[in-house]
């Protein structure tokens, strides 16, 4: 059966964090919190947390702001160190409904070989740009996996079955920001781990922080599925292969 513990990248989101520990705690899971180099206020309300529930909650601190990537990188190898077999990665703003993770992780029991992601179900709260964009983004991904296998790339509710994850953070050098979950999810396809969606409801609320910068962001994300294609290109017989012998 796998060990599954629960990895949240903070970045000053010292409102709402409490409640996703809570949260992910009634199901079960252990947590691993990564400070991404938070403002102090936020901190000490993570240090707080660790402080409560030593057995269940391991705090790891990065001193300097990595980004969203950087941070899901240091808190998987992390969960690797202390001996789980997956990961299951939330955000920390309260956009995801924590009572679907018993759903992610019965799924990742029946295919503990597979990443089960996110299927967003939005709400009237989601900003219409940012759902053009995300679009946009799937797009690419379809033509950079050759397949329609990946529904949607940008969900940050997600179990990772970490020894393939851990070997494409080890050998590739992957986006640490926002670029982070769209092409690890890519890569994974190339190696041929099965990414299996699931419907989940997500909110954004009208307080939520976020941290995606519209111009860095997207310039980087552009960046990144221009890499992916000419990869994906060096890699088309391959992958052309797959589909046949499938």
């Amino acid at each position: 059966m796998p060990k599954t513990v629960a990895v949240i990248p903070v970045y000053n989101h010292p409102s709402t964090i409490a409640a996703m520990v809570s949260g992910v705690r009634e199901h079960g899971l252990s947590c691993i919190l990564v400070d991404d180099g938070s403002e102090p206020g936020c901190a000490a309300v993570l240090k707080s947390l660790a402080a409560a529930q030593p057995e269940a909650v391991t705090l790891v601190v990065l001193a300097v702001n990595q980004g969203k990537g950087g941070a899901m990188m240091a808190g998987l190898r992390e969960a690797a160190r202390q001996g789980y077999s997956h990961a299951l990665q939330i955000d920390a703003d309260g956009q995801h409904d924590v009572h679907d993770i018993p759903k992610f992780l019965t799924l990742s029991q029946t295919q503990p070989d597979a990443v089960i992601t996110g299927c967003p179900l939005y709400d009237e709260s989601v900003p219409k740009g940012r759902l053009i964009a995300r679009y946009a983004t799937h797009v690419w991904v379809w033509i950079n996996t050759l397949s329609l296998d990946i529904r949607d790339s940008m969900c940050g509710f997600r179990v990772y079955p970490l020894e393939p994850v851990l070997a494409v953070i080890d050998r590739e050098r992957l986006g640490k920001r926002m670029d982070f979950d769209c092409e690890v999810l890519v890569r994974l396809h190339w190696r041929g781990v099965s990414i299996v969606s699931l419907p989940t409801r997500v909110t954004y609320p009208q307080d939520g922080v976020s941290h995606f910068k519209v111009w860095l962001d997207n310039v980087l994300i552009s960046r990144m599925h221009a890499q992916l294609f000419f990869g994906m290109l060096l890699r088309l017989p391959k992958i052309l292969w797959r589909k046949v012998a499938a």
